[in-house]
């Protein structure tokens, strides 16, 4: 995030794109219906009718698929009718001229056709956030979980831009991320490419500093790869080996019979975790870890705030700290990493990275500290961007529209979309152990909307066959004002009826993440 959670209040106009924010992160969503009820203006682009579209001045319901469309359309009424920061755009941007050019042919009426909305309703949406002194822009893997999540992406880094919307309060683009410490896995390099900071593996300088840090040589200087790689990998046997630590990738990978077969071609599997899931089922060794109530450390959020994790409780039996376990294994390995305590791994992780640099143990004590903090007597970074971007100006990315991998056709005329239900998390490894809320979402649902329901001759609690070019699974149907015509939503949590099973594993090429979020298929009523 550009900006601070609590900034959220400070827009005047809010967007929340590919995000059904009150399920999936329902803290957060607070301050956006807090803000709301404030008067603040906010508009929800999203195809389903989630929570939040009863809270919006403007909802744009779109056809998946066409984020980047839609968000050129926008571009192109704020251009034209000249509601831009032109100061901004003339100050601290460039390529202005080619995004230009490339947004005059996304007229409301052209990008009505591709999204499904109306072109009216474009205009309005594009003036209300042009027009904002504050502009807010809230996205998730709706936007993400697409062979384009990359370029749409940056087509929100592009409008934000137009608009002047970043290095302000009440501003900036801001990704919630999906888990509680995302943020700072990947700030620790949790990345096939990076070292600590995001500091490339190709960078010579930032390689010999590590290498000095550690008292190692030769690092290597060419990227891993990406887990979505990893599975192709294993398939075609030239990955013998996986160490999975906290990840579930037996239910949470797309095209799951592709990955079951992948899977099982390995010569062995590690998985460290809390719990037995379906993966550690699999495991040749499973390592009991601690959970995050039972050891100390850090998390860095959404936010980029850097906060303190305290123990509460006792661990069960033979389960230790991840980083004891890892620890352990590399002493096995031939690499000696001995640490204290989880202190001593922070101070080495301030002395290394240098957006961290600054902050302390001791700082943290009391409140957390948002990076870059690069220096002790600095107060941490809540707004980026105030001054200037990372590389100088920022750069316009003029991008096109492109379909998805998959569309539909008379043998899989829906589209499937998954994500999020309130009550569970992820694979429901840690939520389905809790009877409350199983008995609140016990069981997989195929939501569709009442008028496919009555084409498909399907009511509440039949259940359905859902079928893609991948594979099938058999759930309840529930019919819901939720859905959009054409397009059915499975949550993917349940290992029983796996949704992954029938999405499709094509990758976004930049960011080697899947296309979660569409695939086609058909629906009919199960056999009794």
């Amino acid at each position: 995030m550009t900006n601070t959670i609590s900034d959220i209040e400070k827009a005047d106009t809010i967007i929340v794109m590919g995000s059904n924010t009150t399920e999936n992160h329902p803290v957060l969503s607070s301050f956006v219906k807090r803000a709301s009820l404030n008067g603040k203006t906010l508009i929800v682009i999203d195809p389903r009718k989630i929570v939040l579209t009863h809270h919006a001045d403007k909802w744009l319901r779109l056809q998946p698929g066409s984020d980047i469309a839609l968000i050129n359309a926008l571009m192109h009424v704020i251009i034209k009718e000249d509601l831009y920061d032109r100061d901004f755009v003339e100050r601290r941007t460039e390529n202005f001229e080619a995004l230009a050019e490339t947004v005059e042919k996304y007229s409301p009426g052209h990008v009505s056709k591709i999204s499904g909305v109306d072109a009216d309703d474009i205009i309005e949406a594009a003036r209300l956030y042009a027009k904002a002194a504050r502009g807010s822009i809230l996205y998730c893997m709706g936007i993400t979980q697409h062979i384009t999540g990359t370029d749409n992406v940056k087509s929100l880094a592009n409008l934000a831009m137009l608009c002047g919307n970043l290095g302000i309060e009440g501003g900036g683009v801001n990704p919630l991320r999906g888990q509680n410490n995302v943020q700072g896995a990947c700030d620790m390099g949790g990345l096939p490419n990076v070292f600590t900071a995001y500091r490339k593996v190709d960078d010579d300088s930032a390689r010999q500093s590590y290498e000095n840090a550690w008292q190692v040589t030769d690092l290597p200087s060419k990227p891993g790869h990406p887990v979505t790689e990893m599975v192709d990998m294993a398939e075609k046997g030239t990955l013998k080996s996986l160490y999975v630590i906290g990840e579930n990738p037996l239910v949470s990978d797309p095209d799951l019979n592709h990955a079951e077969k992948a899977f099982g071609n390995l010569d062995f599997l590690v998985v460290q975790d809390i719990f037995l899931t379906e993966t550690a089922k699999t495991a040749d060794v499973v390592l009991p870890a601690f959970c995050f109530a039972e050891k100390e450390g850090t998390f860095t959020n959404t936010e980029r705030r850097v906060q303190r994790v305290r123990k509460a409780v006792e661990a069960p039996g033979y389960a230790k700290e991840d980083w004891k376990i890892i620890c352990e294994v590399a002493g096995r390995m031939g690499y000696r990493m001995n640490y204290t305590d989880s202190r001593e791994i922070f101070e080495e992780i301030a002395a290394v990275t240098p957006s961290y640099a600054g902050i302390t143990w001791d700082r943290i004590e009391e409140e957390g500290i948002h990076w870059p903090c690069p220096t002790g007597d600095h107060p941490g970074t809540p707004i980026l961007h105030t001054e200037q971007f990372t590389r100088g100006k920022g750069a316009f990315f003029a991008v096109e529209h492109a379909s998805p991998a998959e569309m539909t056709n008379d043998e899989y005329p829906f589209i499937l979309t998954t994500g999020r239900v309130l009550y569970h998390y992820h694979t429901g490894s840690m939520t389905m152990k809790t009877k409350g809320l199983n008995e609140l979402a016990a069981e997989c649902f195929v939501e569709i909307s009442p008028g496919d329901a009555e084409q498909l001759d399907l009511q509440n609690d039949d259940m359905a066959k859902v079928t893609s070019r991948r594979g099938t699974i058999t759930a309840k149907v529930q019919v819901s004002s939720m859905a959009v015509d054409g397009t059915i939503f499975i949550p993917f949590h349940f290992g029983k009826a796996a949704a992954n099973r029938l999405t499709n594993a094509k990758l976004d090429p930049v960011a080697k993440i899947p296309e979660l979020k569409i695939c086609a298929i058909k629906v009919e009523k199960a056999a009794a």
